[in-house]
């Protein structure tokens, strides 16, 4: 699987260009699967008006409303009550899975438990767009900061498909903790390298490589030590 993890979307030419270049064809002959389950965890989403917004493209990330050859809805909280081949030949001819913010480990929960987590190691020309949470969760771990739905596990693990965690919406006006102060105290915690992003900036994962693409600020801090 190939990723493009980002902290606001597709929110400028560059991160459109770099979405693009995952993909290696248009955008308007790419099929999509969007996934809001993120959106049903977190407080400030919920499902509803938002959830509904993001499925339908009118949602200000810029993610599902690009022009898509066509866009179904992938939602993992209904998978486990239904047989692999309802919804998995529909998973594998997706060119890209569009991810939405909301609650990360929330997410993580249940990619794993609708069973998508099993073949996403399979899906090596499938593109991964995350939109904040949705990125996140990609990550070894979230950061206490950003914990809120409690998993069983109790802790700040999610799904580990990238080697580095991320901190995004950096200096976004409506959040005003979301400084870079903020964001060492967060990277010293965690025991892996991590990005602090803002909305204008993007990580491609293809492969061994990782790119940073920005039309913003940003920082990768190292692991501790």
């Amino acid at each position: 699987m190939k990723y493009l993890l980002t902290s606001g979307g597709i929110t400028n030419p560059s991160i459109r260009a770099a979405l693009t270049g995952l993909l290696r064809k248009p955008i308007a002959e790419c099929h999509a699967l969007c996934i809001p389950t993120a959106m049903y965890g977190h407080p400030w989403v919920g499902p509803g008006r938002l959830a509904w917004e993001f499925i339908a493209g009118r949602s200000e990330d810029g993610m599902v409303g690009l022009g898509w050859s066509s866009v179904g809805v992938l939602e993992l909280t209904a998978l486990p009550s239904l047989e692999e081949d309802l919804w998995l030949p529909k998973v594998r001819a997706a060119d890209v899975l569009l991810v939405s913010g909301g609650d990360a480990l929330y997410l993580s929960h249940w990619v794993r438990r609708s069973g998508l987590a099993a073949h996403l190691p399979s899906l090596t020309d499938t593109v991964w767009v995350g939109l904040s949470a949705g990125s996140m969760v990609m990550a070894p771990r979230i950061g206490q900061e950003f914990v809120g739905w409690q998993p069983e596990t109790g802790d700040d693990s999610a799904l580990g498909l990238v080697g580095f965690s991320m901190f995004p919406h950096l200096d976004h006006p409506d959040l005003p903790t979301n400084t870079m102060a903020a964001a060492e105290r967060w990277a010293a915690r965690l025991p892996n390298p991590s990005y602090v992003i803002d909305d204008a900036t993007a990580i491609v994962v293809d492969g061994p490589s990782v790119e940073v693409v920005s039309e913003g600020n940003w920082r990768l801090i190292p692991a501790p030590g």
